[in-house]
């Protein structure tokens, strides 16, 4: 209690300061309502929206998707940099100068989003409704025989907040559900892999495969011709992470097959997806244009306040990447 005590005080001390100001660089909208809403979550703080950086010596907190060349250059008091996503990929860190904390999206909105995509994904793929869809544009009626939930194994490629939110969300359908990700975790009720050693063994029984992996060297082209062989043949796959997540040439071929039976994409190498990519003809493939989550601005900007905050009350940041893992 005393210590939770000395914390509000010495937050309400900081929050009587005028704030270094925040910089916006992004959507418009996004920086129209932060703008609206921040201050008067933090009196006094200033919310400045890209190119209008105005003095660069009074700009402490940047909040961006991805950075203009040599921003960062010139800001000489910058206190943190904050993803507007939940993954920091997108971000050239090699230009963010050493010791600079930067940070994550923590949105809840954007959990719960995720959530509803994977669990709509997973059910449509455990229904058959790609089959059913493909069907009816032909005037076909054609039955498929129907499997019971508990008969079906849903595996996650990584288990954060996204990962553990969506086998949560499933765990009431009766699925058997599996996570894998680089280091142990526990949850109830899901069978929990570790590491590379175990990676064959989570998806040696898997019936559909989602992958919410973070993008970082180790993860790139992990969904792959050797991934694929080690799933049961005609397992289904819904990618949500990154698009550079997946080798495009191996799922095609992976399908051409039979050892993979359908795909659900959000994400992708190159986006907007061209007009021409064979994703979008393939029968098999279903594609929707990057809208699995996202970050709305009303949300976030209490995420933003949070963070703000903690740096000026000298609390730990929340959502602090660790520069090694990139997550």
């Amino acid at each position: 209690m005393m210590v939770r005590a000395l914390f509000l005080s010495l937050a309400t001390v900081a929050l009587t300061m005028t704030p270094p100001v925040f910089l916006h660089v992004g959507s418009p909208e996004r920086g129209r309502i932060w703008a609206e809403r921040l201050p008067q979550m933090i009196p006094g703080l200033e919310v400045r929206q890209w190119p209008d950086v105005g003095d660069p010596g009074e700009i402490g907190y940047v909040g961006a998707w991805t950075l203009p060349e040599g921003l960062l250059d010139g800001l000489p008091n910058l206190r943190f940099l904050l993803s507007v996503g939940a993954g920091v990929d997108q971000l050239d860190l090699s230009v963010v100068p050493d010791g600079l904390p930067v940070l994550r999206m923590i949105d809840p909105a954007l959990a719960e989003g995720m959530t509803e995509y994977v669990a709509a994904g997973v059910l449509s793929l455990h229904r058959d409704l790609h089959h059913y869809r493909a069907a009816a544009a032909r005037g076909e009626w054609a039955h498929r025989p129907q499997v019971r939930a508990a008969d079906r194994r849903v595996g996650v490629l990584g288990m954060g907040r996204l990962g553990q939110s969506a086998l949560t969300a499933l765990a009431p359908f009766g699925f058997r559900l599996s996570g894998w990700a680089r280091s142990r975790h526990a949850m109830p009720g899901v069978d929990c892999f570790a590491g590379q050693e175990e990676l064959a063994t989570f998806l040696s029984d898997l019936d559909i495969l989602v992958c919410l992996l973070p993008l970082t060297p180790e993860t790139r082209g992990i969904l792959n011709a050797d991934l694929f062989g080690a799933l049961p043949r005609g397992a289904a796959i819904i990618n949500a992470g990154r698009g550079a997540h997946l080798v495009e040439g191996d799922l095609l071929a992976a399908l051409e097959e039979g050892q993979i039976g359908a795909a659900i994409l959000d994400v992708f190498e190159n986006e907007p997806l061209p007009a021409d990519h064979p994703f979008w003809r393939h029968p098999a493939i279903e594609v929707t244009p990057h809208i699995a989550s996202a970050t709305l601005p009303a949300s976030s900007a209490m995420v933003v306040a949070e963070a703000i905050r903690a740096d000026l009350a000298g609390a730990p940041l929340p959502g602090l990447v660790d520069p090694k893992t990139q997550y």
